[in-house]
């Protein structure tokens, strides 16, 4: 009865194929179906990649943009968990149990995995869940030590029912939590089966790799296509990176966050990433100039984003392995490939441990935190596995250049991100360019529904509209709303407007066509198409709140 409501409450939509210029979906020739791979990075900046201003070196995702399409004005959700749901299912998260960060996605509304399995696809999965409730038990130090690895318990990470493996993936590797120590991470999980040990020389990225390319290897093996999500867990906090890559990026960053901000947004104009008209704010937040800081903190601050740099490299590193594996299996031309972030950069520093955050090491040593790491004798510990600290929100607000704000703020630096698609057989716009074409994470699963000619459950939501037209060089005529609600921050975004509020103050409104980095509030001056914005935002709200009370009536009736 549930699913009857559920199905009640559903706006049709139909996507049209677009013609001879995409490749079509054949039952009796597999072949013809495009393979489809989605690499998500956690935590990443919007201006992180060489390919979209920065100077870290990422020469892979570089090529894969140099190849393919960038679109320079996609969205997300603003926060791990939630993205990850609106991936999967094409649907806002509020519409599939994930309106609050810690919950389980809702196993009644079918995910593009079950779908495309359904349609003939194997599905394979490499890295972060992120979509199950963390169990309640055990609590206190008992829990702790259980994270930390000291204590063994024969108990599952949460509702099995949620995990990979009963949401459409064939096959799974990966941690179903959202916080890891990336050389010893908890929650790690094959199958449905946990990981109790790794060898000395793992670094969780690395694993994530090599276990998508060996998922590669069983795929191509067989007559199907095949859907890979690759979900790396860096460069979310804690900040750990190999010794030997961060030392790469050693007094790289001693200029400090200013500097950084402004030499990566002069490349951004120059590449025509940003019109030269585009102004450039200040640093979000309340930050200290860099010359205010002590030689010490300087040091610290600088070796920190250079941890952070060392994270993005390792992925990149492991981008360019599964590249080589596509190419070397023979799928690489008809793998269509998806490059995005989960939400913008980081701003959090941790504190202690509890609930998803473990205190120690599985040898006793103690996870330090950013107010330890700064003493003289435990300097060296800093992106180690003892190392437990984050960037910060000045480093975060740099790396998300020119963009305002960070993770779980619903402006653009929380919003907005990198996205590239490469399709050596699909692809028929113009490529190594930008597509200012606004688009939306949950476009990608009705995307793969056009692409691959499977027709979803009838149970889907899809709030989304696919990108087809997009890939095929054509214009998509989708004025739409788009909406944004974490928390209590807000968005909501048409055409080139877009009001954004944070928790507890008053909504804001930009012309994101003149001003993406939402420098100037436009609210006295265009009042009436903020509350034209804003009332579309309310009718939402609105309108999840009436579909949770008729889902819930239902359900407890059913009981």
């Amino acid at each position: 009865m549930l699913q009857v409501v559920r199905l009640a409450l559903l706006a049709i939509v139909v996507f049209p194929f677009v013609g001879d210029s995409l490749a079509k979906a054949e039952d009796s020739a597999s072949e013809s179906r495009p393979n489809f791979v989605v690499i998500m990075v956690d935590d990443m900046g919007y201006s992180d990649l060489g390919c979209y201003g920065g100077e870290v070196d990422t020469p892979n995702l570089n090529q894969l943009a140099d190849g393919g399409l960038r679109f320079t004005q996609f969205y997300n959700c603003s926060r791990c968990c939630q993205t990850r749901a609106s991936l999967l299912t094409g649907a806002y998260p509020e519409r599939v149990g994930m309106r609050d960060f810690g919950r389980s996605m809702d196993t009644q509304v079918p995910t593009v995995a079950e779908n495309l399995r359904r349609g003939g696809y194997t599905t394979a999965m490499s890295g972060k869940w992120h979509l199950t409730r963390l169990p309640d038990r055990p609590t206190g130090p008992k829990r702790i030590l259980w994270m930390n690895h000291e204590l063994q318990l024969n108990v599952p990470f949460g509702n099995i029912n949620t995990y990979p493996t009963r949401r459409g993936f064939d096959k799974f590797y990966g941690i179903v939590w959202g916080v890891v120590n990336h050389f010893d991470p908890f929650s790690l999980t094959e199958g449905e089966t946990p990981v109790r040990e790794v060898p000395d020389d793992y670094y969780a990225t690395e694993a994530i790799t090599q276990h998508a390319m060996q998922y590669i290897d069983e795929a191509t093996s067989t007559d199907k296509p095949f859907f890979l999500y690759v979900a790396y867990t860096a460069p979310h906090w804690p900040i750990q990176a190999p010794a030997e890559t961060i030392e790469k990026y050693r007094g790289k960053y001693s200029e400090g966050w200013d500097a950084l901000r402004e030499s990566r947004f002069s490349r951004q104009k120059e590449m025509g990433l940003f019109d030269s008209s585009v102004a450039l704010g200040e640093l979000s937040g309340d930050n200290k100039a860099w010359s205010e800081l002590t030689s010490e903190q300087q040091a610290f601050e600088a070796d920190k984003m250079a941890v952070h740099a060392a994270m993005v490299d390792c992925v990149d590193q492991g981008v360019g392995q599964l590249i080589a594996k596509l190419k070397q299996s023979g799928a690489y031309e008809n793998t269509c490939i998806l490059f995005l972030t989960d939400n913008g950069a980081s701003p959090e520093i941790p504190g202690g441990p509890g609930y998803d955050r473990y205190g120690g090491t599985r040898d006793g040593h103690k996870a330090m935190r950013d107010h330890e790491l700064r003493d003289a004798e435990n300097r060296d510990k800093l992106g180690s596995d003892q190392s437990y600290t984050g960037i910060g929100h000045t480093w975060a607000s740099a790396t998300n250049t020119p963009l305002r704000f960070w993770k779980m703020e619903s402006y653009e630096g929380g919003c907005r991100t990198p996205m590239i698609v490469h399709w050596p057989k699909g692809l028929k716009s113009a490529t190594g360019g930008f597509v200012p074409q606004v688009g939306h994470v949950i476009d990608i699963a009705p995307t793969f529904y056009e692409l691959s000619g499977v027709e979803p459950a009838a149970a889907t939501l899809q709030d989304g509209v696919s990108l087809a037209p997009v890939l095929a060089g054509q214009e998509r005529s989708d004025e739409r709303h788009l909406f944004f609600q974490h928390g209590d921050g807000a968005g909501v975004r048409f055409g080139d407007w877009k009001a954004s509020k944070r928790a507890g103050r008053d909504w804001e409104l930009f012309n994101l066509a003149a001003d993406p980095g939402e420098t100037n509030n436009l609210a006295s001056t265009e009042p009436r198409k903020l509350e034209e914005l804003v009332g579309a935002w309310s009718d939402w709200q609105d309108s999840l709140r009436e579909e949770e009370a008729s889902t819930t009536e239902v359900s407890t009736a059913g009981n």
